[in-house]
């Protein structure tokens, strides 16, 4: 599996990914973080790791597809066979949907199809369910629909803030990403 990350911002489930190939239980290479954010901090996480990053803020070109397009050209000058979002906080169009199709997965705050867009936690404890999750899915061109390829759920507890919920959804979600690639990978193998 060779492997493009895609982050803008802290980059905690990108590190999570880069600790699952290090250790080997991700059969996977990091080829390439692309980023949209400048001045994201997984940018710092993957210079130190002697990961490749691509910087493409959108604001820079004249449309998303010129923008994509460009990526595109990027991911397939390094080999990449598969993309993973982490963090990515832009919809990708049918263009780049298509040109990878099948093999680009989310990982989601939520257990999905609960609590899709941007603020799912935000929008589970604001709900007040007794359980949320987090949730990998395969991307299609309808918002955080794709199939599921593991999800996992996390209980909402009494005395939970907004807080508490958020770093108990993001423990998960760094032990459940690499499990999922690393099943795809696996999957990709055989």
């Amino acid at each position: 599996m060779n492997l493009a990350v895609f982050c803008s911002g802290y980059g905690s489930n990108f590190q999570a990914l880069l600790d699952a190939v290090r250790s080997g239980k991700l059969k996977a290479r990091i080829a390439v973080m692309v980023c949209d954010n400048p001045k994201a901090y997984a940018i710092r996480r993957a210079a130190k790791a002697g990961v490749p990053v691509c910087v493409l803020s959108p604001k820079l070109f004249k449309s998303r597809g010129d923008h994509e397009r460009l990526i595109v050209g990027v991911l397939k000058s390094q080999g990449v066979d598969w993309i993973a979002l982490a963090g990515y906080m832009r919809i990708l169009t049918p263009y780049f949907i298509r040109a990878y199709r099948g093999r680009i997965v989310n990982i989601h705050p939520s257990y999905l199809p609960a609590f899709k867009g941007a603020h799912a936690i935000r929008d589970a404890y604001a709900a007040g369910v007794k359980s949320t999750g987090v949730t990998v899915h395969h991307v299609t061109e309808e918002l955080d629909s794709g199939r599921p390829i593991l999800r996992q759920r996390v209980p909402v507890r009494p005395k939970d803030t907004l807080a508490t919920l958020e770093a108990r959804i993001h423990a998960v979600e760094h032990r459940l990403y690499p499990r999922a690639l690393a099943l795809l990978a696996r999957r990709a193998r055989r």
